[in-house]
């Protein structure tokens, strides 16, 4: 499990796990229920395949996902939010909600809700 790195600052420590360019985004997408390896690789942004494998190793490792064998040969895996990870819901649409309102060009919720029923 993670130990704080910078201080005991709660928004500290979840910078220190969650705070990179990738990670929310990958719980987005299993969020979205894209839950293998190739669906999360086929996000809009494009995460490459090595960093993709790691920051799923970290969320396993931390508890927030889980992966189960569907493929013995080659393996393949399908991967789920814990609820520790359903958890980041609340925080991801608070995300959502200030980037649309704040951040220029984003989509805003219809858009955002018409693409994740494609």
């Amino acid at each position: 499990m993670t130990d704080c790195k910078r201080s005991r600052c709660p928004v500290a420590c979840t910078l220190d796990l969650l705070g990179d360019k990738w990670t929310l985004l990958v719980v987005r997408d299993l969020l979205l229920k894209r839950n293998t390896f190739k669906a999360l690789q086929a996000s809009p942004e494009h995460i490459p395949s090595n960093i993709l494998a790691d920051r799923l190793k970290r969320l396993e490792r931390e508890g927030i996902l889980q992966r189960e064998l569907y493929q013995d040969r080659p393996p393949r895996y399908d991967y789920h939010l814990t609820q520790k990870g359903r958890n980041l819901g609340p925080v991801l649409h608070a995300m959502l909600d200030w980037g649309s309102t704040h951040v220029p060009g984003t989509l805003n919720k219809e858009e955002i809700a018409a693409l994740s029923k494609k």
